[in-house]
C-alpha cells in the first residue's frame, strides 16, 4: 500500500477529486493549508496600499491506496492540477505498511 500527498492550487480540489473518482478512489482527506515553495509568496495591493502575502493558500490532499493504483493516482493529480504556472504543488509517496477499518476491524488493502 502507497500514503499519497498532494498539495495542489485550491481551485483545481474538485478537477482532482473527479479525476481521482474516475479511477474508483472511495477515500480522500482534504486540508486547507498555506504554505510557500519556490514563489515565496507574492505581493498584493489592497485599497492602494502594498502587502506581501508570505503564505499561498493550498489544499492537501491524503489518501491511501493499493499499491498497483498508485500510479494512475500520482497521474491523475499531476495532470488534472497543473497550471503550467509556479506554485502547481507537489506529490509525495510513503509506503503505507498496515491500514485498519475501525468500524469492521479489517485490515491491508481490505480496509481501504
Amino acid at each position: 500500500m502507497k500514503f499519497i500527498i498532494a498539495v495542489i492550487k485550491p481551485f483545481k480540489l474538485d478537477e482532482v477529486r473527479e479525476a481521482l473518482g474516475a479511477l474508483g478512489i472511495q477515500g480522500i482527506t482534504v486540508t486547507e493549508v498555506r504554505g510557500h515553495g519556490r514563489q515565496r509568496g507574492h505581493t498584493e495591493f489592497y485599497r492602494g496600499a502594498e502587502y506581501t502575502v508570505s503564505f499561498v493558500p493550498k489544499v492537501k490532499l491524503e489518501l491511501a491506496v493499493d499499491e498497483h493504483m498508485a500510479d494512475k493516482v500520482i497521474e491523475a493529480i499531476q495532470t488534472t492540477g497543473q497550471t503550467g504556472q509556479i506554485g502547481d504543488g507537489k506529490i509525495f509517496v510513503l509506503p503505507l505498511e498496515q491500514a485498519v477499518r475501525i468500524r469492521t476491524g479489517e485490515s491491508g488493502t481490505a480496509a481501504l
